[in-house]
């Protein structure tokens, strides 16, 4: 097949949501459609006794919740589809900003009890920031929950989307009875006891035919023809060209866990959703179809094998094709290197492959190399921006509880730095430690995985930081900046790039410090122009 073919046929998508949306299991359906899996597994470990594929790491299992970002691969329909599957769980969030850098669309799965909640939110803001095109997927519709156009009403509301629905439920709850798609024009009854079996559909041309009576009853069948017509009345036709800018959100309705509305999700995605798009360098824009290779690291993940001290570089590859065994620049390094076993994924199966095309996500094996959002290429010296560092909400101390262990502490905080899950920052006056994160939860994880995965022990202390800032002055001879080094000693601390922070204990220290030194500037983000 040809180069251009290949990347014709690649999407590559991730998934977002507040936690507990549906979203794993709607990833987990994904791939039952794609005959990736045989079984789906939900994440609420009660339900069914094999854990969520994409979900691998003990703690994931333990809780139920998704805490690192897996990369899954399958073939649909002759697509070659890879999806990301975020976590959903604000405390890793930063995980989630990153790897939207490496995808081309968006699911947005919304549960229909709860409706639109603060993590999506978020979430959604960003997606809208970079114009990526978004598809929403309304979940588990056989539970009670809100009418579907108070649905429609609160996604455009609170997410600032323009909506058109592709698919609308038949009834709600007790009451669903099945999805009428619009995209296809057929209906797709729902009958509970088929959870892992996938339905027939039956096409429905005419919405005024007898038929629709008998399949659905009296009542539900008017009530369909005259929301329907509602649905046309109030919302767009559906544009492909809008929807691929942005500015348009096709909204399908389903549950995934009963494995309904998936597949007629899934059909329209493959017609509709971006194939890989030219993304930029702080340099140019570079275009999927240019034959030098090139790509970056979005995500870093250590310890895949707990058995093994490993550490896997994601790369997103953005243009050419990605050989095996072939020497590639590394540009922050300045130097080449080669790799013999780039390993495509599904969870926790890892494949070798040969050759990889722009979309494609590969797992480089990684000694300590890499860093997010580190450059490949062939040859030309190419940085791929947007994906900073956000001022963390948490600080505290890290203290060492077994003095034995030093050195392993020291480096399992180190990888674990590397990957993404907290920012290290050193005091200058002391040297010692500190961890700032988004959310409490990952101090856990820090503590766990340093325990399980490096044999070390660590305990926490509280410091009380309100916000990080990265400290910017264009002259740093000048008097006031030495006077702000002098008198702000305390405060003071390089983070893992030994670029200066400000670790300000309140948003009026903050003010005031910005006020005496009007020629500094503080930054939020570790990433600025």
């Amino acid at each position: 097949m040809s180069f251009k073919k290949e990347i014709n046929r690649r999407r590559t998508f991730g998934i977002i949501s507040h936690p507990d949306a549906g979203k794993t299991t709607l990833t987990e359906k994904l791939l039952l459609f794609g005959g990736a899996i045989q079984e789906a597994g939900a994440v609420k470990s009660n339900k069914i006794k094999k854990g969520a594929t994409s979900d691998f790491m003990e703690i994931e299992r333990q809780r139920g919740i998704s805490v690192a970002t897996s990369v899954l691969a399958f073939e649909y329909n002759g697509v070659k589809i890879n999806i990301l599957d975020t976590p959903g769980h604000k405390d890793f969030a930063e995980d989630t900003f990153r790897t939207l850098t490496a995808v081309d669309s968006v699911i947005v799965v919304i549960d229909v009890a709860k409706g639109v909640e603060e993590q999506t939110e978020k979430l959604v803001e960003v997606c809208r920031m970079r114009n990526i095109p978004m598809i929403v997927f309304i979940n588990k519709l056989d539970r009670e929950g809100k009418d579907a156009f108070d649905l429609l009403d609160e996604v455009e509301q609170k997410l600032g989307l323009r909506v058109t629905p592709l698919s609308f439920p038949i009834g709600m709850g007790y009451d669903f009875k099945g999805i009428y798609n619009i995209w296809e024009k057929n209906i797709n009854l729902f009958k509970g006891e088929s959870k892992l079996h996938i339905n027939e559909t039956i096409e429905i041309s005419d919405l005024n035919s007898k038929e629709l009576d008998q399949l659905v009853g009296n009542k539900p069948a008017q009530t369909l023809r005259d929301e329907l017509e509602l649905v046309e009345g109030i919302y767009p036709k559906f544009d492909k060209d809008s929807y691929l800018k942005g500015n348009l959100q096709p909204v399908f309705f389903g549950s995934a866990l009963n494995n309904f509305g998936v597949r007629e999700l899934l059909d329209c995605f493959i017609e509709i959703a971006p194939k890989p798009r030219a993304k930029k360098s702080e340099e140019r824009l570079v275009q999927p179809d240019e034959e030098q290779f090139s790509g970056f690291v979005f995500k870093i993940h250590a310890n895949m094998d707990p058995n093994h001290r490993n550490r896997l570089a994601f790369v997103k590859i953005v243009s050419g094709e990605f050989k095996r065994n072939t020497p590639y620049l590394h540009v922050r390094h300045n130097k080449k290197l080669k790799f013999s076993s780039p390993n495509a994924f599904f969870a926790e199966k890892k494949e070798i492959v040969d050759i990889s095309y722009p979309g494609d996500i590969v797992g480089l094996q990684d000694s300590g190399n890499f860093k997010i959002g580190d450059t490949l290429t062939e040859g030309e010296v190419l940085n791929y921006k947007g994906i900073p560092s956000f001022s963390p909400e948490h600080f505290r101390y890290i203290n060492n509880a077994d003095p034995m262990k030093a050195k392993q502490l020291y480096k399992g905080i180190d990888q674990l730095m590397d990957e993404g899950v907290a920012q290290l920052f050193t005091l200058d006056y002391n040297g010692r430690k500190v961890i700032g994160t988004v959310g409490a939860l990952q101090y856990e994880v820090i503590q766990y995985r340093l325990e399980h995965e490096y044999g070390a022990k660590c305990t926490y202390e509280n410091l009380n930081v309100h916000k990080a800032c990265w400290v910017h002055t264009d002259n740093e001879k000048s008097e006031e900046f030495k006077d702000f080094l002098r008198v702000k000693q305390r405060y003071l601390a390089r983070d893992k790039q030994n670029q200066l922070v400000f670790l300000a204990d309140s948003m009026f220290t903050l003010q005031m410090t910005q006020q005496k030194y009007p020629s500094i500037t503080f930054h939020m983000t570790s990433e600025f122009d």
